[in-house]
């Protein structure tokens, strides 16, 4: 029997792999066998394996591989070919979209952002295919599809950043650069042209729900190991038929807070906030510069923010023909 498990103990099983439901045709047997890892089993199952990719699976990945080799070739070629200095400087090397005089073009000069018009394309290809693996996956174990579309909540921010907004902006230019620091870079640089990002309602909200998330699967993970010594960990079982581990567990939280999620709810919660957080980042990120220029005057003819006191005198605007600001 297996001891009472604590913050620092976990459970490892050992046995015959478990292979899962059998899938009946057209679904290929899995393509690997399974193993067990002592480390991995540290955070997660000890189990790897067994993997199945299928079409979807496979073309992602060699997607994803192409658009990977496009981008670190591109950025190797920027340090002369120096192996040394494309590791030490790796994290501050990019590949940067085409410059706003080529506009929306679909084929720009290679060595003018063109190759990061084909990476992307395979990069994007390569992560919708994914998505589609993911969801024919869950359809074929007779799952649901929540996972899928928690997924495609990033991928609607990431399309918004890589093609809705420059689409609308009508530049490859407003992209996001591939890159580590670069990307950072490009972040501080919207914020700093559109009048600071903290005063978009829609970031806020995107905040919320990130802090959000974040509380609520710290809570739920810390209240299911505070009762897994009376089985709280079965979660599914104590939904319908209640049992003293999620009878503590609700005390507990109506002693803290007034009120108690329950053992399926909480996953509800915790689900919705995790989803919005990229979808309604998506949101403002694309009102951004199409429909709002300086989200602090925006903020300040809205009464949320208080707009600074003038210090200076104005000066004349030649585009307005002189006129004092």
């Amino acid at each position: 029997m297996a001891e009472y498990q604590n913050i620092f103990t976990s459970v490892q099983i050992r046995g015959e792999p478990d292979l899962g439901v059998p899938l009946s045709p057209p679904d290929s047997p899995r393509e690997s066998e399974a193993f067990f890892d002592y480390w991995v089993g540290k955070f997660g199952n000890a189990q790897i394996g067994p993997i199945y990719l299928g079409w979807s699976g496979l073309s992602s990945v060699l997607f994803a591989f192409i658009a990977i080799e496009i981008i670190g070739l591109n950025m190797w070629a920027s340090v002369n070919w120096d192996p040394v200095e494309f590791i030490r400087q790796l994290p501050w090397l990019a590949l940067e979209p085409p410059s706003a005089e080529h506009g929306f073009t679909a084929f720009p000069p290679l060595n003018e952002g063109g190759w990061w018009v084909i990476a992307g394309f395979f990069l994007t290809a390569s992560i919708l295919l994914w998505w589609v693996r993911m969801y024919r996956r869950a359809r074929a174990l007779g799952m649901g599809t929540h996972v899928a579309w928690a997924f495609a909540s990033a991928i609607w921010l990431y399309l918004v950043m890589g093609f809705f907004r420059p689409l609308l902006m009508g530049s490859w230019s407003e992209a996001v650069p591939f890159g580590i620091f670069p990307h950072l870079d490009w972040t501080a640089a919207l914020s700093i042209r559109y009048g600071n990002l903290y005063y978009n309602p829609f970031h806020c909200l995107s905040i919320v729900f990130l802090y959000g998330s974040v509380l609520l699967f710290a809570m739920h993970g810390a209240t299911v190991l505070a009762v897994s010594r009376f089985g709280g960990e079965r979660e599914i079982e104590q939904v319908i038929d209640r049992g003293t581990a999620s009878e503590r567990a609700a005390l507990f939280w109506r002693w803290t807070m007034g009120f108690n999620a329950t053992m399926e709810s909480i996953h509800r919660w915790a689900w919705w906030f995790a989803v919005l957080c990229p979808f309604t980042g998506g949101i403002g990120i694309l009102l951004t510069g199409t429909v709002v220029d300086n989200w602090y005057l925006w903020a300040v003819d809205h009464g949320v923010a208080p707009a600074y006191p003038q210090v200076f005198p104005g000066t004349a605007d030649p585009g307005l023909g002189g006129v004092a600001q």
